[in-house]
């Protein structure tokens, strides 16, 4: 939840109200009425007009560095990675740490003969 006085950034536009989407707001009153659609009402500077737009609307100005922060910091460590021709690094960047480990652990399956596969789809077609 945003807290009031808080920077925001408009990301979407819902309702279709107009909002100048892409551009900083701040947060002004919290719309508690259940019956409405409408979580926060912000205050555009560009706008000089209040709206009241729903929570999916608008993000934190702290969160969206952030989001920024990691994407550009995992584009640079690929780059580096290619640069440097390190295999397991790009892939660890690609596939993530919690994928590795999984990857690792799945038993690999042998490969059948061609008989034992034939033997298998008859066995499966006769029943």
């Amino acid at each position: 939840m945003l807290h009031l006085g808080e920077k925001i950034v408009i990301v979407g536009d819902a309702f279709e109200q107009n909002l100048p989407v892409g551009e900083y707001g701040y947060v002004i009153a919290y719309d508690r009425n259940p019956d409405n659609a409408f979580d926060y009402v912000i205050r555009s500077p560009k706008t000089g007009r209040n709206y009241f737009v729903p929570q999916s609307d608008v993000e934190s100005e702290e969160r969206l560095i952030e989001q920024e922060v990691e994407r550009t910091t995992q584009e640079a460590l690929i780059d580096y990675a290619l640069a440097t021709h390190n295999e397991k690094l790009f892939h660890h960047i690609m596939n993530g740490e919690g994928n590795e480990a999984s990857a690792q652990e799945e038993p690999t399956k042998e490969a059948m003969s061609q008989a034992e596969f034939i033997k298998q789809v008859n066995l499966r077609a006769w029943i």
